[in-house]
């Protein structure tokens, strides 16, 4: 009986098989990546599934969308880290476009991110239950830290001042730069942290009260895009639109961010 693989049809359907292995394994490739906090949580679910539906690895880094440490997401690019694609708060990446550090066609809304409120686990649980008690608790507290990012920004900028207490978080109020506010609580270094609540969720030694009132509220976008001069533009390419797909929705839901609006 002849063997099986002396069928000139059998042997062409293997070396078929043999060089679209061959050729998927060429182009998988390594895709330098860093993310800023926000985004985090989701982007570990996440990074498993892509690599095991494309074949490419992620190489993963971390660092605020913005600030003057040595890890924030600008500076790295200034220093010409290798970064194929980065994903950070919108509004910084929007100017990392406009600067030309990131493409002007491939960069993709994400999720939009809420900012909450925790203290350490066990602690007696503060009302932030509207403005006036969400003040209230702001006021009585012994300290409150926020992070040097988009969300500690926006409240030792605008909105201590609009609710005028400004003044009084000069003394009570710290920004915490390059490391999640949840673990300054946890330590038991200040009495109540803010931060988006997708960077409080991982934390652990917290109790996290909830989102801040709706009037206190600053909606903050989180985008990904692809770096310019990208090392591995097609594959990065992947990636920021498998993050923007329905696929990764649950996720991002999940790490508590709302999926961007489609």
């Amino acid at each position: 009986m002849k063997s099986l693989l002396s069928s000139k049809p059998l042997q062409r359907s293997v070396l078929a098989l043999l060089i679209g292995a061959t050729s998927a394994l060429a182009a998988a490739t390594d895709i330098h990546v860093v993310s800023s906090g926000g985004f985090a949580a989701a982007y570990k679910t996440l990074a498993p599934e892509f690599e095991k539906k494309t074949g490419h690895k992620l190489i993963s880094g971390w660092g605020p969308s913005m600030g003057e440490t040595p890890q924030a997401i600008p500076n790295r690019l200034q220093r010409g880290e290798h970064i194929d694609v980065v994903i950070m708060v919108g509004d910084s990446l929007d100017k990392l476009v406009a600067a030309g550090k990131v493409s002007k066609t491939e960069h993709k809304l994400l999720a939009l991110s809420r900012i909450g409120l925790a203290v350490k686990a066990g602690a007696p649980r503060p009302d932030i239950s509207n403005l006036d008690a969400f003040k209230r608790t702001l006021l009585t507290a012994h300290s409150v830290v926020y992070s040097d990012s988009a969300s500690g920004v926006f409240l030792s900028t605008k909105l201590f001042k609009r609710l005028g207490i400004d003044q009084q978080m000069a003394y009570k109020g710290r920004m915490i730069p390059a490391e999640p506010v949840g673990q300054v609580v946890a330590r038991g270094d200040a009495e109540i942290g803010l931060q988006q609540i997708s960077e409080l969720k991982p934390v652990k030694g917290i109790d996290i009260i909830g989102p801040i009132p709706e009037e206190a509220q600053q909606l903050t976008p989180f985008s990904a895009g692809v770096v310019v001069g990208a090392h591995e533009a097609e594959a990065a390419k992947e990636l920021v639109h498998f993050l923007a797909s329905p696929e990764a929705q649950a996720a991002i839901k999940a790490s508590g961010l709302d999926p961007a609006p489609r």
